[in-house]
């Protein structure tokens, strides 16, 4: 015999009811797990970059030179062109540069056409040949007693002085000094603001930027030029760090 009706509507409404009150325990049995998964919030800090430069000398530097030839054919022009480094490298030698510290950093071959002519092919007009020396100078005094005695020797190409240093890391360790000292004295500074007491040194981030080496372009070889004044003059080597500061509680 069936079930009248009201009983059956009231069994639905109870059946309802239960299974809405299962689902509200099992979300709110799962919601402590949840919670305990968030991440906790990172400690209060002081974040603050310094900065800090040492100007050192530089100790050696390094000259770029060679010769550029032409002729009608390639072994006339490699002819001509290693006769002319020949040259080049005997004034490295007489102005006292060891053969270590002689590099050859270039050599090339190319042909040379003749300028184009409407509704013509390019013409064959000879070739060219480069040689390129990257040379060490240990005394930096010397670099323009160098220049010009290679200039003087038929080298075409003489310039591209780079100054440099050998050892920076002691400069670069006086840098760091300083930047760690400029980044406390403005954490200091905002904490006194700020109405808080500044705590330990949490952690510390260098980005150190060397200040590139002073390059001086390609000087091509003139008659009766004057002596080569070069002055060596001074790098600045900068250090710049990022320093999170705690807040003592």
């Amino acid at each position: 015999m069936a079930a009248p009706p009201r009983q059956k509507a009231s069994s639905i409404a109870l059946r309802a009811i239960f299974n809405a009150c299962a689902a509200a325990l099992f979300f709110a049995a799962a919601m402590p797990a949840r919670a305990q998964q968030q991440p906790a919030e990172p400690p209060a800090r002081i974040i603050v970059t310094g900065e800090g430069s040492v100007h050192v000398a530089p100790d050696f530097a390094e000259i770029g030179c060679g010769v550029t030839t032409k002729a009608k054919t390639a072994k006339e022009a490699t002819d001509a062109n290693s006769k002319a480094m020949a040259a080049v490298a005997a004034a490295l030698h007489a102005a006292g540069i060891e053969q270590k510290d002689i590099q050859t950093t270039r050599f090339s071959l190319q042909p040379v056409y003749a300028p184009p002519q409407p509704n013509a092919e390019p013409k064959l007009a000879g070739f060219s040949v480069s040689n390129q020396f990257r040379v060490t100078i240990r005394q930096i005094s010397s670099i323009g007693d160098i220049l010009d005695r290679l200039i003087a020797a038929g080298a075409t190409d003489v310039g591209n002085v780079e100054f440099l240093h050998s050892d920076s890391s002691q400069a670069l360790d006086q840098a760091r000094t300083a930047a760690i000292a400029d980044a406390k004295h403005k954490a200091e500074l905002y904490a006194q603001a700020a109405g808080l007491t500044l705590g330990g040194v949490g952690w510390i981030s260098e980005d150190s930027a060397y200040t590139p080496p002073v390059v001086f372009g390609a000087m091509r070889a003139a008659p009766a030029m004057a002596a080569v004044p070069i002055a060596a003059g001074e790098d600045a080597l900068r250090v710049r760090v990022t320093v999170g500061f705690d807040i003592a509680h």
